[in-house]
């Protein structure tokens, strides 16, 4: 089942209790290294949305508080990149990618390129910004450069260098 923007954006805009409360949750013990602690307790959390078959998981702290909050905001992400829709205006000009609104802003940037067959310079006029700075946007974060790069790749483009404006 395909994501619609507006249950995606929705549920973007949930705090972590209330998208929890919409996913499947599993602890489970992780594996690697950490010692006796983290082989004995079931810290490492996934996250489940079942009816659009979207997960996460973390395992990389000894909370399981920490864990669930880290495997939400990865799943956050999964939400952005995986569901494209219309383009609205960003919920803000700039966003750092440890905001929490950082996964809207993702999913406004892909957006934009959706809309404009993912031509850099379209994109970014639907923004209302510069080429250059869209291009800069996606390079600081590797999983939005890989999608595009993707994407772009599918439509015949050339691949985006950091220097394409």
């Amino acid at each position: 089942m395909e994501i619609s923007q507006e249950v995606r954006d929705a549920l973007l805009a949930l705090d972590d209790v209330a998208l929890a409360a919409r996913c499947r949750l599993d602890f489970f013990k992780s594996t690697g290294k950490g010692g006796q602690k983290r082989n004995k307790s079931s810290s490492a959390v996934r996250v489940t949305l079942e009816q659009w078959q979207l997960s996460a998981e973390d395992c990389t702290e000894r909370s399981q508080h920490r864990n669930r909050a880290n495997a939400l905001a990865k799943l956050r992400m999964l939400l952005a990149l995986s569901a494209r829709g219309e383009v609205v205006a960003l919920p803000r000009a700039e966003c750092a990618l440890t905001h929490e609104d950082y996964p809207r802003f993702a999913a406004g940037l892909l957006d934009a390129l959706a809309c404009a067959g993912y031509d850099h310079r379209a994109g970014a006029q639907l923004l209302g910004m510069t080429p250059s700075h869209l291009v800069t946007l996606l390079a600081r974060d590797p999983r939005l450069w890989q999608v595009v790069s993707e994407e772009r790749r599918k439509r015949g483009f050339p691949a985006l260098s950091h220097g394409t404006h």
